[in-house]
């Protein structure tokens, strides 16, 4: 099964695939002792990711290469956590995956040398304060005379929902992503929003500004139920450029409108796809590819709606013929 839609993992994604923002990211936040120690200019994206299906829903990763000074590989693994809420297991996570890296390696006869050294870091945006413990080993019953047999790790944390918003440092993309990843839970995101939008004005007259605001637009239409389309549609106009001596509002609501109906279309479609998949298996998510081709979210709802009473495939496939 594919990976459902999680507005989450698409909008880190979107801003921590962007090499500038990761080298900017790493260059502002990693300690010293690190920075110092690596070339963060070599860093790489890796298009792999290891996290396991059923946890899907809670985390989002991202691999990157790079190089110590001295020019020896080694990786930086970032494990996004997108729940309300630590994840006291999140060294064995952590210790799964990075176990995962380095077997991909070994099969990709990659260490002949040795192991390349990887850096687990985790970003989180939840309401409740991280409290979990930095290392493995705090997991496992033991004592001194035993610790020295268990495998133990520590990892970074950047807890970004309980920093002040003068501590999210960063050109304008990675900022606009700590800050909406910071509010996107909290009821005082409307008041917030127009600020943070507000910091894409410098780049609102290239094409690349533009496109991070729909992809803003799209994230917040499906990530958070704090903000409403007219508050969405105040906050967009802030941004936009001046013509006149006039807003153009106009722009500002075809903005937002088309990032509320992706928002719409991929959440229906994530719905669609966990109902098939529940309901009957594999066979139903080959229905799948053409019905990711349909763009009209009424008929969308009313494939949600069937698959809730279809007893069998063929119904499905009447509402979809039907409509067509």
């Amino acid at each position: 099964m594919s990976k459902l839609f999680n507005p989450h993992d698409k909008f880190f994604k979107d801003v921590w695939s962007r090499q500038e923002v990761a080298r900017d990211f790493l260059a502002r936040y990693l300690p010293v002792e690190l920075s110092g120690l690596l070339d963060v200019d070599s860093l790489e994206l890796s298009k792999d990711s290891f996290i396991d299906e059923s946890l899907n829903e809670h985390f989002s990763d991202l691999l990157y290469k790079i190089s110590t000074k001295d020019g020896m590989p080694a990786y930086v693994y970032m494990l996004f956590e997108h729940k309300s809420y630590p994840d006291r297991l999140i060294t064995f996570h952590l210790l799964r995956y990075m176990v995962k890296i380095w077997d991909l390696g070994l099969k990709q006869q990659k260490y002949n040398e040795g192991f390349p050294p990887i850096i687990p870091l985790v970003l989180y945006h939840g309401e409740a304060e991280w409290k979990v413990a930095d290392n493995f080993i705090s997991l496992v019953l033991g004592n001194d005379a035993l610790n020295s047999y268990i495998p133990d790790f520590r990892y970074l944390l950047y807890d970004i929902s309980h920093k002040d918003d003068a501590e999210l440092k960063g050109d304008v993309v990675l900022r606009v992503g700590l800050l909406l990843f910071k509010y996107v839970f909290r009821d005082d995101l409307p008041e917030h929003l127009p600020l943070i939008l507000g910091l894409l004005k410098e780049l609102s007259a290239k094409r690349t500004g533009l496109e991070f605001l729909e992809t803003v637009l799209r994230y917040l239409s499906g990530g958070t139920e704090k903000i409403d389309e007219e508050n969405l549609r105040r906050a967009v106009e802030t941004v936009l450029p001046y013509e006149g001596g006039k807003l153009m509002p106009t722009i500002a609501e075809k903005w937002v409108e088309k990032g509320m109906q992706q928002g719409k279309l991929e959440g229906l479609l994530d719905a669609i796809e966990l109902g098939l998949s529940l309901k009957f298996g594999a066979s139903g998510l080959s229905l799948m590819p053409s019905i990711r081709g349909v763009e009209n979210l009424a008929l969308l709802e009313a494939v949600k709606e069937a698959i809730k009473v279809a007893k069998d495939l063929s119904e499905i496939k009447s509402v979809l013929q039907s409509n067509n």
